[in-house]
């Protein structure tokens, strides 16, 4: 039998529980909501890091495991073009050393708009890259319709080829020398064939339009594969081309070359002056090719690109390919790709810019 004493012992401890758990002045439900705060919040936290060390090695296996299925290799230009037969070269080699297929999807509109921000609004995981060229960077100046941006949303991969491009006419038009093309620009409207606003058919053709004092108007294409096939029916009469589309069509008399734009006369056209040769001193631009991927994409599979991308470039059999083609291998890691791509960027943003080129 419990004592009176311990009864009333018994009963001032059920008091006290009472007053830590109801409410009231002077009681004490505050401190313990506090307490009850922390803890919570010590327990999110604990959470968030078990599930930061639970993902981190799953990031670590994708990573390491890159690429487990095919990359799609996204060109903004018609098959047939320099960008697309480049891709083409590079995606099979790099396929070999990857050991995944490297598919090249054609995506063309708005002079490489429309591949761009498609894959600027992909993944960034790797599985989906993008054929970069001198329309990239001079479209960040140009189009009023590109949404990405490059060190944005997009971020250098490699270099691949690069080429002169080279001038050249149709048959009819009755000309043959630089200074003959610039006289009968300055009597007549002449129209000039563009791989897509923004391509460096486009830049190269408003440069001497500038340079040479003569005014050509552009009709563009969806790439340079298309411009082609109406230049040989005459259908237009000129064009700054990349070199690989026309060495057929020239040796063939379809088509007249009249100069090349590189610093120096071109292998594949030896004895073509160059367009500074011919009358227009400083004149010099060259098309270029290069991979990006959607910014965010994991370092190290941006490394097992480029170095898959290296490696390509200097293979005996694509090497002899691109020189076929007029192209050159062009080496570049991710970092100095960056810094040449916001060079170019720059340097055609001054030209469009000081032309007055029109903005789409």
């Amino acid at each position: 039998m419990i004592p009176k004493s311990g009864n009333r012992f018994s009963e001032k401890i059920m008091l006290k529980q009472e007053a830590l758990t109801q409410p009231g002045e002077g009681h004490m439900l505050q401190p313990r909501q506090e307490r009850s705060g922390l803890e919570v919040r010590r327990l999110v936290s604990i959470a968030a890091a078990l599930v930061g060390l639970a993902v981190a090695p799953s990031v670590a296996v994708a990573q390491a495991d890159f690429p487990n299925k095919p990359i799609h290799f996204v060109v903004g230009f018609a098959p047939g073009g320099p960008s697309d037969i480049i891709s083409r070269v590079f995606g099979a080699k790099m396929g070999e050393e990857l050991g995944q297929q490297v598919l090249v999807e054609n995506r063309t509109g708005a002079g490489g708009v429309v591949a761009t921000d498609h894959v600027a609004r992909s993944e960034p995981d790797g599985y989906t890259i993008l054929n970069t060229t001198t329309a990239n960077a001079s479209n960040e100046t140009l189009s009023k319709s590109l949404q990405a941006r490059f060190g944005r949303d997009l971020v250098a991969v490699a270099t691949l080829a690069d080429t002169a491009n080279i001038l050249v006419v149709h048959p009819s038009l009755g000309v043959k020398t630089l200074p003959e093309v610039i006289a009968l620009a300055k009597r007549e409207n002449l129209l000039y064939a563009s791989a897509g606003v923004g391509s460096a058919t486009h830049l190269t053709s408003e440069l001497f339009n500038s340079m040479a004092g003569v005014k050509t108007a552009p009709v563009h294409y969806r790439g340079g594969g298309d411009a082609m096939k109406d230049l040989l029916s005459g259908q237009v009469k000129m064009m700054f081309s990349s070199i690989a589309p026309v060495i057929g069509a020239v040796q063939e008399g379809k088509l007249i070359g009249i100069a090349t734009t590189g610093a120096k006369r071109d292998p594949a056209f030896p004895n073509l002056p160059t367009v500074a040769e011919a009358g227009l001193p400083g004149f010099e631009t060259r098309l270029w090719i290069g991979i990006t991927a959607r910014a965010g994409t994991p370092k190290p599979i941006i490394d097992k690109l480029a170095a898959a991308a290296t490696k390509a470039a200097r293979d005996p059999a694509v090497v002899e390919t691109l020189a076929k083609q007029g192209f050159a291998p062009l080496i570049m890691s991710p970092e100095q790709f960056d810094a040449y791509y916001r060079a170019e960027r720059d340097m055609w943003g001054k030209v469009i810019k000081d032309t007055g080129m029109d903005q789409n």
